[in-house]
């Protein structure tokens, strides 16, 4: 019993270490990183088979019988959820892995509850988790206030517990001759696992709806249509169209972006207006002209706002011709009526209001 878990000690130290070597990398997308992370995944794996040859955790244990140094090994399907869910492909591989890290932080969680290490509000969330896995979430999608309450209560839980495993970590000496130290800080690092797990399968369980959604790949082999049948097809006009909209194709992209209960129902995507309103803030705060002098002048030409070239409109009396005779006398009689008009109804005469 004593070399089987040092056997077991020494693949979960080599797991450890290439799992910090490989996060180490800042492209986890690059064909090196994902090499090294199956390795990990491959060396996590062999621990897991072997601790379960050994029956290093059983049923009919409690926690009290669980060693200090044991309890590290209890993260080992937790750390293997949690690698699966970097390895990167197609749709169909990322869904087939997101499945795969669902199961193992299940049977984590299992595991943890098999020795009544979970809280109540912990114990409650597996149950609505295994009741449910596919609309699995921490919180309440119908009440927002319920679920905002939850969210700052596990996120305060989720502090005090990195907290305490950050004072342990730094201050190792504390740990070196104190075993119930030890097992603190092994506790303390489980019950922080199993709030990123839940976290991790409500994330989860959103993708896995949203790749439902996703228009279904292409079989392979699957011949598309030549350049003549193309032609043919759009020369018959049955339900053909030249638009690239998802609606017009045919695509399952349509409709409400959110349930009733808030769960998104298709892919989209969240755009920024920062930038746009940085723009409008310096900015003059009157309108600035749109044309210029001359082009105002121009339009109100056209317009007739301008009149050009005398005449009566212009307002501009011609100077009398002196050599018209009949003209003269014209102005003359005009003038001279005007004079007797005047006369006959001075100035005031016809307003006859407001006289006493």
């Amino acid at each position: 019993m004593d070399d089987k878990p040092r056997s077991i000690r020494g693949l979960f130290t080599d797991a450890d270490r290439k799992r910090q070597a490989i996060f180490s990398s800042p492209d986890s997308n690059s064909t090196s990183f994902q090499e090294n992370l199956n390795i990990t995944i491959a060396t996590y794996e062999s621990c897991l088979e072997l601790s379960e040859q050994v029956s290093l955790f059983s049923s009919n244990e409690t926690l009290d019988d669980v060693s200090s140094s044991d309890l590290q090994y209890m993260t080992i399907c937790y750390q293997l959820a949690d690698l699966v869910q970097k390895i990167t492909g197609d749709l169909s591989i990322r869904k087939e892995n997101l499945l795969k890290a669902r199961g193992f932080y299940e049977r984590f969680l299992k595991l943890l509850d098999s020795y009544d290490m979970l809280g109540k509000s912990d114990s409650r969330l597996l149950e609505a988790f295994l009741e449910n896995k596919d609309q699995f979430s921490t919180a309440s999608m119908k009440d927002a206030a319920a679920r905002r309450g939850t969210k700052v209560a596990r996120f305060r839980e989720e502090k005090e517990l990195k907290r305490k495993l950050e004072y342990l970590q730094q201050n190792p000496k504390v740990a070196e001759n104190d075993e119930q130290v030890v097992r603190e800080l092994h506790l303390a690092n489980l019950a922080f696992m199993v709030h990123q797990t839940f976290q991790s399968l409500e994330s989860i369980a959103q993708e896995l709806h949203i790749l439902s959604l996703a228009p279904p790949a292409p079989r392979q082999g699957q011949n598309t249509l030549a350049p003549d049948a193309r032609h043919s097809e759009r020369d018959s006009g049955d339900n053909y169209s030249d638009r690239l909209d998802p609606q017009s194709a045919g695509w399952r992209f349509s409709g409400p972006i959110l349930s009733g209960d808030g769960k998104p129902l298709r892919p989209f995507t969240l755009l920024d207006t920062r930038q746009r309103l940085q723009k409008g803030v310096f900015r003059p705060d009157h309108n600035l002209p749109t044309m210029t002098i001359d082009e105002y002048l121009e339009e109100e030409k056209r317009r007739g706002g301008i009149i050009e070239g005398g005449g009566e409109q212009s307002g501009i009396r011609p100077e009398p011709d002196e050599d018209n005779v009949e003209k003269a006398d014209e102005e003359t009689m005009k003038a001279r009526a005007w004079d007797e008009f005047t006369e006959e109804n001075p100035k005031g005469s016809g307003n006859t209001l407001n006289r006493g």
